[in-house]
């Protein structure tokens, strides 16, 4: 299942196209347009590239229903990783 995005309204904040936005993360326009339209997940790679291209944070771009997102201010933990010290 694809997660869902607010990447249309950041970029329209930002009076960008999907063609535009595409050209700024080395991508076609189709991948935004289903990507907005919540059809498909992107890399991280690519999602960190997008949040930097329109000025925002993964969390901000992408909405992960079953996560709890931080709020302002608040770190996101480290995962337990058995045998880290």
């Amino acid at each position: 299942m694809a997660i869902k995005t607010r990447i249309k309204a950041y970029r329209a904040q930002k009076d960008l196209t999907q063609a535009d936005l595409a050209a700024m993360v080395g991508v076609r326009r189709e991948t935004i347009n289903v990507l907005e339209a919540g059809k498909y997940n992107p890399s991280l790679q690519l999602a960190h590239d997008i949040a930097r291209a329109l000025d925002a944070t993964i969390y901000d771009l992408f909405i992960f229903d079953n996560l709890a997102t931080p709020q302002e201010g608040e770190k996101t933990p480290a995962p337990d990783v058995e045998g880290s010290k």
